[in-house]
């Protein structure tokens, strides 16, 4: 039981080390320097190329859902995102809400 905490703790320390340490440094970056608008375009690149991964090879429950269904919930998604004035909350409840609902009472649209 003592290891589990001890794992914790330091867990803990590592993440609360490196929040102070950029704290610390945030004063000193300029926000608009070109290595750190580099830095932005690649996380976005890799956030879109998880985002297509789950929607084109998924895993885990995700993979029982047909391929268009996956495709229309992200279109769904992004028509509520962009119609909603960019309403994360909005956009992202309405993809589950269609491939739920395909799931529930439709069957392979195109695909299958």
């Amino acid at each position: 039981m003592s290891g589990m905490w001890a794992m914790i703790g330091a867990a803990l320390v590592a993440c609360y080390l490196w929040c102070a340490l950029g704290v610390a440094l945030s004063r000193r970056i300029d926000a608009e320097a070109p290595i750190i608008r580099w830095i932005g375009c690649v996380a976005y690149a890799m956030l879109a190329a998880t985002f297509v991964r789950l929607i084109v090879l998924p895993t885990g429950t995700l993979a029982g859902a047909p391929l268009d269904h996956r495709l229309l919930g992200c279109a769904a998604a992004l028509a509520a995102f962009y119609g909603l004035r960019r309403n994360a909350l909005a956009g992202t409840a309405s993809g589950v809400a269609v491939v739920i609902g395909l799931a529930y009472f439709g069957r392979p649209l195109l695909f299958g």
